[in-house]
C-alpha cells in the first residue's frame, strides 16, 4: 500500500474513480511510483469547474469568465454604464444575450433611464438568410437584442430563426422597453399570452397595438393589456381566431383614449363586443370592420353613436340587409363623417344609400364596390342628398349606366371635385340624345378605367358636362377615339384664365392616334403628365407634340407603341428640354443606339426602356 503524507493529520479519504481524494476537496497527485502526496483544501472558490490534474499546473479549458453564473452575469450586465456596453456584451453569446435580455430596464445601476429608447417596435415572421454549413436556418446570430440608446421608429427583426419569436423574445422587448409606445405583430403563431402579459405589465405607455395573424393570443391577453395600457388610441386585428367580444368589451371599460379601431377577418367578434366598443366611445374617430359576423344590430349602433366618427370603413359584412344601412343613415348619428367607404355588402340598395347620403350632411368622400344592388336611381338619389360631397368612387358597381352617372354629375354642381369609375361594365355608348343637364363646374378631376363600353359619345358629352378638368385617365377604354376625345380638348380652349388639362392618361386607347396628339400640342399649353401607352401614335404624332407649347410637360410614356421608331430621336430631344420621365418600354422599333443617344443628351430625364 503507497505511503500517504497527511499534512494537515485528517484521515477523512474516500475513493473516486481509482484515486484518492479528500471529502473536504483536498488534491492528491502523484510524485512518484509508490508515492503520493495530499494538498489540504485551498480558500474554497466561489465556483466550481472542471479541473485537469496535471502534473505541474492545474488547468481550466473553458474562458475565465464563462465559469460565472447567470446570477453575477446579470449583477455585472446591470451595472454597465451605458447602452453601447451593453449592445456590445450581448453580442458575446447567446448566453449572454439571454442574461442581459433578462434584465429589466428599471435594474440597471442608473438614476435615470436614459431617453431614446425604441418607441415602436414591429415583429413578423421572417427567416433568417444565413445558414450553417449543414444547411440548417439557423445560426448562433440568429437572436435580436434591444439597444436602448438608440431612437428606433421601427424595429423589424429579420434575423429570426424560422421558428419565429417566442414569448421570451417579447418578455426581452417588455423588460428592456418600458416605454414602448407603438408594437405589430404580425403573422408569429409562437407568441401567445404570456408575452402579451409581459407587455401588459411593463409598458403601460403602449399607444398603438397591431395584431394580425396571431392563433395563440387570446381575449385574456388582450383584456391584459386593456387594463394596464390606458392610453391605447390605435387597436388593429386581423386574422386572430382566438379573439372575441370579451377582449372588446375590456377595451371599452379600460381604454377611453381608443380613436381607431380595425377589426378583420376574426370568428369570435361579434354583436355584443363591436356594440359595446362604439356605444362607450366618445373620442373614435376611425373604424373599420370587414369580414365579421356581424348582423344589423352592430351597424345600427353606428349609426346612433357614432357621433365622433369621420372615417368609417366596412367590408364584406354578409349578414348586414338593407334594414341595417337604412337604420345606420336615419339615426342621425354620423354627423361628423367625412369618408365612407362600402364594398360587397349585400344590404346596400337605391333606398339605403339615399338614408345614408341624408344622415350624413358633412359626408365629402364616398366610396363604393361591388355593391351589385346600387342602380342609377340610388346613384342620384345619393348624389342630391349628399350636399357636401366632394369625390365619388365607384368600382364594378355595374348595375351604373352613364346616365345615371351623367345625371349625377349634374347633380352635384356645387362642391364635387373628383369622380372616378373602375371596372363599371353597365356602362355603355348609347347613340340616343341625352337630356339636358347643368354643367358641373366644379368637377377637377375624372377617371374612367377598365369600362369597356365607355366609348366616344359618352366622352363628348362629359366634355360638355365638365368644363373644368384639370385630371383626366382614360386609361383602357378601347372605345374611344379621336372623334370622342377631340371635342372634350375643345372645350379647354374656351376657359377662362387659360386654365386646362394638366394630366391625361390614354394608357390603352387602342383607337388613339397622331390627330389627338396634335391637338393636345394645340389646346392643352399646361399639360404636365401626358400618357398615350399602347395607344396608334406615329413619328408624326411625336413630331407634332414637340412643336406644341408644352412647356410644362414633365411625364411622358410612349410604352407600347411599336410604330415609333429612331425617326422621333430628334422630336423626342425637343421634348426632353422639360422631361423628368420618358417611358419608351416595348417601343421595338427605337434601336439602342438611339436611346443611348437619348440617355446621353437627355441627362435630367430618366429614361424607362
Amino acid at each position: 500500500m503507497p505511503a500517504l503524507v497527511n499534512i494537515r493529520g485528517d484521515d477523512d479519504f474516500y475513493s473516486e474513480g481509482g484515486s484518492l481524494c479528500s471529502g473536504d476537496s483536498g488534491i492528491v497527485f502523484s510524485i512518484g511510483s509508490h508515492v503520493e502526496i495530499y494538498c489540504p483544501p485551498r480558500k474554497r472558490s466561489r465556483i466550481s469547474g472542471p479541473y485537469i490534474v496535471g502534473r505541474d499546473i492545474f488547468e481550466d479549458k473553458r474562458p475565465s469568465i464563462d465559469v460565472l453564473p447567470d446570477e453575477c452575469l446579470f449583477e455585472i450586465f446591470r451595472h454597465l454604464p451605458g447602452g453601447r456596453e451593453r449592445s456590445a456584451s450581448a453580442c458575446v453569446s447567446k448566453r449572454w444575450l439571454t442574461v442581459l435580455s433578462s434584465v429589466r430596464s428599471s435594474e440597471f445601476n442608473r438614476n435615470k433611464i436614459p431617453q431614446g429608447q425604441p418607441e415602436t417596435i414591429s415583429i413578423e415572421k421572417a427567416m433568417c438568410g444565413r445558414k450553417k454549413s449543414n444547411g440548417c436556418e439557423a445560426c448562433s446570430y440568429c437572436s435580436w437584442y434591444i439597444q436602448p440608446w438608440r431612437t428606433w421608429k421601427t424595429f423589424n427583426p429579420r434575423k429570426q430563426c424560422s421558428e419565429g419569436i417566442s414569448n421570451f423574445g417579447l418578455s426581452a422587448i417588455a423588460r428592456g422597453c418600458p416605454s414602448l409606445r407603438v408594437l405589430s405583430l404580425w403573422n408569429v403563431p409562437s407568441i401567445g399570452d404570456e408575452g402579451i402579459f409581459e407587455i401588459a405589465r411593463e409598458c403601460h405607455s403602449l399607444e398603438k397595438l397591431d395584431l394580425c395573424q396571431c392563433p395563440s393570443i387570446s381575449n385574456r391577453g388582450l383584456a391584459a393589456i386593456a387594463e394596464s395600457c390606458p392610453n391605447l388610441a390605435s387597436l388593429t386585428i386581423e386574422s386572430c381566431p382566438n379573439i372575441g367580444n370579451e377582449s372588446l368589451q375590456a377595451i371599452a371599460k379600460f381604454c377611453p383614449k381608443l380613436q381607431s379601431i380595425t377589426i378583420k377577418d376574426c370568428a369570435l367578434v361579434r354583436d355584443l363586443g363591436i356594440a359595446s366598443l362604439l356605444s362607450s366611445s366618445t373620442v373614435l374617430t376611425k373604424v373599420k370592420l370587414q369580414a365579421l359576423n356581424i348582423t344589423d344590430y352592430s351597424v345600427a349602433v353606428i349609426g346612433h353613436y357614432g357621433k365622433s366618427i369621420t372615417n368609417l370603413v366596412l367590408c364584406g359584412l354578409q349578414n348586414v340587409s338593407q334594414k341595417g344601412f337604412w337604420v345606420m343613415g336615419n339615426a342621425k348619428g354620423l354627423q361628423t363623417l367625412s369618408s365612407l367607404t362600402i364594398t360587397s355588402c349585400r344590404g346596400v340598395t337605391d333606398l339605403s344609400l339615399e338614408a345614408v347620403g341624408r344622415g350624413c350632411p358633412n359626408l365629402k368622400h364616398m366610396c363604393l364596390r361591388k355593391c351589385c344592388f346600387v342602380s342609377d336611381n340610388g346613384l342620384v338619389a345619393f348624389a342630391k342628398a349628399a350636399g357636401s360631397l366632394e369625390s365619388l368612387q365607384l368600382e364594378e358597381v355595374n348595375r351604373i349606366t352613364q346616365l345615371g352617372i351623367l345625371t349625377a354629375l349634374s347633380s352635384c354642381i356645387s362642391k364635387l371635385k373628383s369622380v372616378s369609375l373602375v371596372k363599371c361594365m353597365g356602362i355603355k355608348d348609347l347613340s340616343t340624345e341625352f337630356p339636358m343637364l347643368s354643367p358641373c363646374e366644379s368637377l377637377r378631376c375624372l377617371s374612367i378605367r377598365s369600362c369597356p363600353g365607355f366609348g366616344s359619345t359618352s366622352l363628348a358629352v362629359v366634355g360638355k358636362l365638365c368644363p373644368q378638368l384639370h385630371h383626366l385617365d382614360l386609361s383602357g377604354l378601347c372605345g374611344i377615339t379621336d372623334a370622342g376625345l377631340l371635342p372634350l380638348l375643345e372645350s379647354s380652349l374656351a376657359r377662362l384664365h387659360g386654365e386646362t388639362l394638366e394630366l391625361l392618361n390614354l394608357d390603352g386607347c387602342q383607337k388613339i392616334t397622331d390627330a389627338s396628339l396634335a391637338a393636345l400640342a394645340d389646346s392643352c399649353p399646361l399639360l404636365n403628365d401626358l400618357d398615350v401607352s399602347k395607344c396608334s401614335i406615329t413619328d408624326s404624332g411625336v413630331v407634332a407634340l414637340s412643336h406644341g407649347s408644352q412647356h410644362n410637360l414633365q411625364i411622358l410614356s410612349f410604352s407600347g407603341c411599336s410604330m415609333i421608331t429612331n425617326k422621333s430621336r430628334p422630336a423626342l430631344e425637343q421634348l426632353g428640354r422639360t422631361l423628368v420621365g420618358l417611358n419608351l418600354q416595348h417601343c421595338n422599333s427605337i434601336s439602342s443606339n438611339t436611346i443611348e443617344s437619348l440617355t446621353e443628351n437627355l441627362w435630367r430625364c430618366d429614361i424607362l426602356s
